[in-house]
């Protein structure tokens, strides 16, 4: 409570960047960035943050601002405020991928805006690797085991087209998961665990996915019955 009560205090961003940057031995950073909204538990601070993030571009120690966890109706309403302070918004971070649900709205979204989408777990902690069935899930004790249990089974037809066009494009699904994220627009940032894992990441960067691929993939994931839950501090 007292750490989130500091941040409300006139001047208190601006101080914090101030820190990060002599931290960092530079005199501005590319994107100063509200990782999550206070919306859902803390609505009063929301405006606070807002105006402390626009002084930190004020001020001079940022290029821009971003965002992370903003759905589209309160990624309407910063973005709104944002012009009105005449403060670039450069990016919005959402947990986005062929599993989660209102990728449509937010791509819409950040049109209006005018930012630019990064799609945080693009391979939905990776299930989307196509490596997990209900016979082969994550070790007991792994809190990503219970959740492939429940999402597997109406997944299940989205994962076999995934691998059809995998197989087509002579890729692997992660890297036929990762290049939709991009064919939709968005900067993917999908995570890795080891040398193999990242370069088979950076292998979803050179090709494109025709667009009968896409559709055949959208309609896939429209059939989808159970979505990937959100982030505990999504916004509406």
């Amino acid at each position: 409570q007292a750490d989130l009560a500091k941040w409300r205090e006139p001047g208190s961003l601006v101080s914090a960047a101030r820190s990060s940057l002599d931290r960092l031995d530079q005199d501005k950073i590319a994107i100063a960035q509200l990782h999550w909204s206070t919306q859902n538990y803390q609505p009063f601070q929301e405006r606070a943050l807002w105006e402390g993030i626009a002084d930190v571009y004020d001020e001079g120690l940022c290029e821009a601002v971003g965002v992370s966890n903003y759905g589209p109706v309160q990624l309407g309403r910063f973005a709104e405020r944002m012009r009105e302070r005449d403060v670039p918004l450069a990016i919005a971070q959402v947990q986005y991928s062929l599993l989660t649900a209102k990728n449509d709205e937010i791509i819409q979204a950040c049109d209006e805006a005018g930012c630019r989408l990064v799609s945080y777990s693009p391979l939905c902690l990776g299930l989307l690797t196509c490596k997990y069935d209900l016979d082969n899930l994550p070790r007991q004790g792994n809190p990503r085991r219970q959740l492939f249990k429940e999402l597997l089974p109406g997944a299940r037809p989205l994962l076999d087209t995934l691998k059809d066009v995998a197989r087509d494009s002579n890729r692997t699904p992660t890297q036929v998961a990762i290049n939709w994220a991009m064919c939709k627009g968005t900067v993917p940032i999908p995570g890795c665990r080891d040398l193999k894992q990242a370069r088979e990441n950076l292998g979803a960067a050179d090709f494109r996915l025709s667009s009968g691929a896409v559709d055949e993939l959208d309609r896939a994931s429209s059939g989808v019955s159970k979505k990937m839950i959100e982030n505990i501090f999504q916004t509406k």
